[in-house]
């Protein structure tokens, strides 16, 4: 599980729409860096040591697990992103974008690359002003006194008038869910994004215990025979664990990323099963799925038949390596008939076909951004 930290950013610029490029640059650290917390007001000062058009500071409050080197680097990058091209001259310019960190917890870091608390912080009110704004109370790891104390001392005589425009705050993942479930092919990836997104955001998980399933090996080696057993098996287990996390999560309110959803139980019981077998199942999953928690978005991970036949295979497990084509496109087509018929399920498709989300962090961070972005 990564540690997540606190950090306050420091955001400016005086050129172009201004206010865009400060919005921009909160969108892109909340994508790349962590959750955006608190956003402070927007305030315009002169320009400090040199003259020009009049800047536009506020600051942030950020949650990340990205350590203090990687952190400075990513604001690097998302300058860069925006259009800055840093100058190798000393004093100031103009700024497209600026972003600084101003603290790092309570941390003292003195690097070739950063110095935190910012050494400047304290002599410049367009910095301390907005961080006073969200951090009144909190103390200043060397000045030992607290942010609003350290403005009353401040030396800097400009002006700084506070704007009436207001900033958007994006929200983060867990603030706008609390149960997620993440669903997909045999092979599609759920488990392996299930876990990276819980280890990203502190989730609770919740995984299938499909290796646990007597059935399921003698399955793949007798379907006729082993398929009531085992779908049986199947949702009396899944109903069971969803019952028990979803009631501690009821409870404690926990963030919660589980890998499957009960109703799998019904797709893989429509290709599996004879039809009188499946009339009997069907009574039993109805009485359950009532009684289950629905999950405030339901992910479905597509990946096209080719890939699914590799990932099955790079995995490795002997059971599954006779699983034919035409099996998992029964499957994909339950799902989609589930989908169709489900107008009260927040769903969210994301093709994962060309996307290697476990060893490209692109291609993660593909992933998270749409399901942060979706609207229903």
């Amino acid at each position: 599980m990564k540690i997540q930290r606190i950090t306050y950013i420091s955001i400016g610029t005086n050129q172009g729409d201004k206010l865009t490029n400060i919005q921009k640059a909160i969108n892109l650290i909340a994508d790349k860096v962590g959750a955006v917390l608190k956003v402070a007001s927007v305030y315009e000062t002169a320009s400090w040591g040199f003259d020009s058009n009049n800047f536009y500071n506020t600051c942030i409050k950020v949650s990340t697990y990205l350590p203090p080197e990687q952190l400075i680097l990513r604001l690097l990058s998302i300058e860069k992103e925006l259009g800055r091209t840093r100058k190798n001259t000393e004093g100031y310019s103009d700024r497209l974008i600026d972003l600084d960190i101003l603290l790092f917890d309570d941390e003292i870091i003195f690097s070739k690359t950063l110095i935190v608390p910012h050494p400047r912080m304290l002599e410049r009110k367009f910095a301390l002003v907005p961080l006073v704004d969200i951090a009144r109370n909190v103390i200043h790891p060397i000045e030992k006194k607290h942010l609003y104390i350290c403005l009353e001392n401040c030396p800097d005589t400009s002006e700084i008038t506070k704007l009436s425009i207001k900033l958007k705050r994006p929200v983060p993942i867990t603030e706008k869910y609390n149960y997620i479930a993440i669903e997909g092919n045999i092979g599609a990836g759920k488990t392996s994004l299930a876990n990276m997104m819980s280890d990203e955001f502190n989730a609770k998980i919740v995984l299938e215990r499909f290796a646990d399933n007597p059935f399921l090996p003698k399955f793949y080696n007798d379907n006729e025979r082993y398929a009531f057993p085992l779908e049986m098996s199947f949702l009396a287990d899944r109903y069971q664990q969803l019952s028990d996390d979803l009631a501690q999560f009821d409870l404690f309110k926990n963030f919660i990323v589980s890998d499957y959803y009960i109703f799998k139980s019904l797709i893989f019981a429509q290709v599996t099963l004879h039809s009188d077998e499946y009339k009997l199942y069907r009574k039993m999953f109805d009485l359950m799925y009532k009684e289950i928690t629905k999950p405030d978005l339901y992910v479905y991970l597509y990946q096209n038949t080719e890939r699914l036949l590799e990932n099955i295979k790079k995995r490795g497990r002997d059971y599954e390596q006779n699983i034919e084509a035409s099996y998992l496109q029964k499957i994909h087509d339950g799902y989609s008939n589930f989908i169709k018929t489900q107008p009260d399920l927040n769903i969210l498709i994301v093709d994962v076909s060309d996307l290697d989300f476990v060893n490209n962090s692109n291609d993660y961070e593909t992933i998270i951004n749409k399901i942060k972005n979706y609207n229903a």
